[in-house]
């Protein structure tokens, strides 16, 4: 099995466990990511992924272990210092601003680096009106990127799911990530959709030069586009390589007996 990014890794986590009660939702886990990565995530149901996600974005504070942005201590932050240090997510539920425009969506986001204060704002400053143009300019781009130029004064509520997703990375795009954690952003697409989102997540991984943890239940994304897959089995790391070394690891099909994930893992070859 291939190892982790090493000693330049940008995001660690070195033995982290969290505990509800007495489960054990993740068990001392051990991943680095290295920057400029792709690398999936993946496991049955209830595997503890998205609980790694919620411990890399403060949502949960480890019961142990460590994770460090950039050889720094980032457990126990509260979620908007993490993400102020740039690592920004999506989630499996879609949480737009569904009475707001895909612009205002995008621009809310942006806000969380605009420079100008209360102040500033209140009194419309220059240095406030420069954050606003910055906001928008930057919003303009996200929404062209992600193909949603031509809806930008759409509702959120009012676009088809497909584009919502988008919108959702757009919005996560917008806090200017170093690290981008997708939770199933292919849930719910249809086939040629699936196939425009791998393409789209590659070309934001060299675009904004951005690193990217995803999680993600179609094996066909995860085979197509991670260089590395970490595989979680009720909270344990069960295997880690490349793909080629994932598809033929039998602790990880076995793990996935009942799911015809063999045949999934098989579709990537």
């Amino acid at each position: 099995m291939s190892g982790a990014a090493g000693a330049g890794a940008l995001l660690e986590l070195e033995g982290v466990t969290m505990s509800f009660g007495g489960l054990k939702a993740v068990a001392e886990l051990d991943l680095q990511i290295g920057r400029g990565e792709l690398v999936g995530l993946i496991g049955p149901n209830g595997a503890g992924k998205t609980t790694v996600f919620n411990l890399i974005t403060g949502v949960y504070a480890p019961t142990a272990g460590r994770i460090l942005l950039e050889g720094r201590p980032i457990h126990g932050l509260k979620p908007h210092r993490i993400a102020r240090r740039g690592i920004t997510r999506t989630f499996q539920n879609i949480r737009l601003f569904a009475s707001r425009t895909c612009r205002d969506n995008v621009c809310i986001a942006a806000h969380l680096h605009a420079r100008a204060g209360l102040f500033a704002a209140v009194a419309r400053t220059p240095a406030f009106e420069r954050d606003e143009r910055a906001i928008q300019d930057q919003a303009a781009e996200l929404l062209e990127v992600l193909g949603l130029a031509a809806v930008a004064g759409t509702l959120a509520a009012e676009l088809p799911y497909g584009q919502q997703r988008r919108l959702e990375i757009a919005r996560a795009l917008a806090g200017r990530p170093q690290l981008l954690l997708l939770d199933e952003p292919a849930a719910g697409l249809n086939p040629q959709e699936t196939d425009a989102l791998m393409h789209l997540i590659e070309s934001i991984r060299t675009r904004f030069q951005v690193t990217i943890l995803l999680i993600e239940h179609d094996m066909r994304v995860v085979m197509g586009i991670c260089r590395r897959i970490a595989v979680l089995d009720y909270g344990v790391k069960l295997a880690e390589g490349t793909p080629a070394e994932i598809r033929t690891d039998h602790k990880v099909i076995e793990a996935y007996l009942g799911e015809d994930v063999e045949a999934d893992l098989g579709a990537g070859a």
